[in-house]
């Protein structure tokens, strides 16, 4: 009988260990898997936010000028950094068709843009200012750009007008 009681000692300890021995393999392995899984989402977050938004497209652009009303734009953007810029204001009805005009735009850092080109914003009911529009923002978003707006007259001795806007994606 010794002999029965020792063996069935050796098994349990036998089992006791293969069970402990199961447990620390099945916990490195669901710990390992955890890890690959925090580092996978990590490289694929930081990815994701490394990315830029695209700036191809056609953009509704409100501009405010600290020294006078609200302007309206829009700004097609194509891939090759150029584009066209045009008056959308109501008021400039009254002169005709709004003629588009050629513009460019750059990225900078980060989520920075900047783009411009020429334009003419309707001066009361009877003239034109004519310069050259300066926009320099940041993606908010995929589909929103703000930033500083400048505007240099092209004719005159006048100061440049300067301003905030928000430019708008549209849904096409």
């Amino acid at each position: 009988m010794p002999n029965l009681e020792r063996m069935m000692n050796d098994q349990m300890t036998t089992c006791r260990d293969g069970a402990s021995s199961f447990a620390v393999d099945v916990s490195f392995f669901i710990c390992r898997t955890v890890l690959l899984m925090v580092i996978t989402r990590m490289c694929c977050s930081t990815l994701a936010q490394a990315q830029t938004p695209n700036m191809t497209g056609t953009w509704n652009v409100e501009i405010t000028f600290a020294n006078g009303g609200p302007r309206s734009m829009r700004f097609d953007a194509r891939a090759d950094g150029k584009g066209t810029l045009i008056t959308t204001d109501p008021k400039a009805k009254v002169w005709g068709a709004a003629k588009p005009s050629e513009a460019t735009w750059t990225r900078g850092e980060g989520n920075s843009i900047t783009f411009s080109g020429p334009v003419e914003f309707l001066l009361g009911n009877v003239g034109r200012d004519a310069g050259t529009l300066t926009c320099k923002g940041k993606f908010e978003s995929a589909d929103l750009i703000s930033g500083e707006v400048e505007f240099s007259p092209l004719v005159g001795d006048r100061p440049s007008k300067h301003g905030t806007f928000k430019a708008v994606r549209t849904k096409t």
